[in-house]
């Protein structure tokens, strides 16, 4: 009897090879894009110590208090967690390397990050984050440059209708003082609150108002206003951000309810939402953390950046011209004992070229090869016989136009191909 099959656990997901080349061309795009800017790559571990988040996110945000993957590690009886976010890890690594002694550092990576929620669209267990972060620069102007790469990756990635909602968490002595004034005003309405708000009320009562419970919006729209609480120098700081956010032609709009899910937040936060994603609609979130390097260790040291929801966007760019797959630029058909081995050498001459060169294997006939290179997309076959082995050349039959085949040397095929082929694979 046949055991049962062993499937992927809940809310992780397989990218397969039809949708892998999505995945492929938006790495491209990003690596490209955080290159133009001067940001530089770091990887840091998917495992880190619990207490890092603990210390960072917070003890009573939702994180670390429902949603984070914890073990104690058999070895060392470390307490262990796979990261639910990447600025923590960036900024240890910081820290740790002395990054900051060579002066300010402009940082990006990209990799799976896991939180134990219920999977729904948008929202699972193993998901991907791109990160960007810039430590040592006190802004406005790195905050500015931040929402300035997201204008312009949208573009790169042909996608519309993302729009900037910004808000300021202005000083922690102005959230102090809100947090007392919204417990009061949310106390009022305990009952009418569903079970996380409750909770929410007495660790992290900013998280009431970004609740999605639609029960829940008239209680939040009437609620008070943190603006209101903010200090003159926190309202200047807001106000300076979207002066230069106007010179720069980022269109944004106010939103007074944007708080962030993580402790480390201060200043100005931030939202790119889109209307076609539900209620999981934001594909990109940041703002300024500056007490953060700090808090982890480090000698103080303003901090702000973002991350990007990797599958939330690659949602968007289903179904856009840059989401059509990669083909081959040449099918390499063989038939013959002799064309066997020719081919393959063939196949390597061209991949030194520059071109993708799909070599058929398992045998067959030229006819049923011809199929699979019609079906592969390439747009040239290359046809090898035993003549074209003697010969040590090539027939070269263009697949999507109407031209004739014909035979020629392998420099004399390249240079065709060259000319016809219009992208690098």
């Amino acid at each position: 009897m046949a055991s049962d099959r062993i499937q992927a656990i809940r809310g992780m997901n397989d990218v397969l090879p039809a949708e892998a080349h999505l995945w492929e061309f938006f790495e491209d795009t990003v690596r490209d894009w955080a290159r133009a800017y001067g940001y530089r790559a770091i990887r840091t571990p998917i495992l880190e110590s619990t207490d890092l988040f603990v210390r960072s996110i917070g003890e009573a945000t939702d994180i670390v208090e429902k949603e984070m993957y914890t073990f104690v590690d058999g070895l060392s009886g470390e307490n262990l967690a796979l990261r639910p976010e990447g600025t923590a890890a960036c900024v240890r690594a910081v820290i740790e390397h002395n990054l900051l002694y060579g002066g300010p550092q402009r940082l990006w990576y990209w990799g799976p990050m896991f939180r134990h929620e219920r999977p729904q669209k948008g929202r699972y267990r193993q998901f991907h984050q791109v990160g960007v972060e810039a430590l040592g620069f006190p802004g406005p102007d790195i905050d500015v440059e931040h929402l300035a790469m997201c204008a312009r990756l949208w573009r790169q990635l042909g996608l519309n209708g993302i729009e900037l909602e910004l808000n300021t968490l202005g000083s922690g002595e102005a959230r102090a003082r809100y947090r007392a004034r919204l417990v009061k005003y949310l106390q009022q309405h305990e009952v009418r609150l569903d079970e996380d708000s409750r909770r929410r009320l007495h660790v992290n009562p900013l998280r009431v108002l970004d609740s999605k419970n639609p029960a829940l919006q008239e209680i939040v729209a009437q609620a008070p206003r943190l603006a209101d609480d903010l200090d003159e120098t926190s309202l200047k700081d807001f106000e300076d951000l979207q002066a230069l956010l106007r010179d720069a032609g980022v269109v944004f709009r106010i939103n007074p309810r944007l708080v962030r899910g993580l402790d480390y937040y201060n200043g100005a936060v931030y939202e790119w939402v889109s209307d076609r994603l539900g209620a999981q609609n934001a594909v990109c979130a940041g703002g300024r953390y500056d007490t953060l390097v700090e808090q982890i260790g480090g000698r103080p040291a303003p901090a702000c950046g973002f991350a990007l929801g990797v599958e939330r966007l690659l949602t968007l760019i289903k179904g856009g011209p840059q989401a059509a797959p990669r083909v081959p630029d040449v099918y390499l058909l063989r038939q013959g004992e002799a064309a066997e081995r020719y081919g393959a050498r063939v196949a390597e001459e061209l991949r030194d070229a520059g071109l993708a060169v799909l070599l058929h294997c398992g045998g067959g006939g030229f006819k049923s090869q011809m199929r699979k290179a019609d079906a592969s997309g390439a747009r040239f076959a290359i046809i090898i016989g035993d003549d074209e082995a003697a010969a040590a050349e090539v027939s070269v039959k263009p697949l999507r136009e109407p031209a004739q085949q014909v035979r020629a040397s392998i420099a004399e095929a390249i240079d065709m191909i060259r000319k016809s082929v219009s992208r690098e694979w």
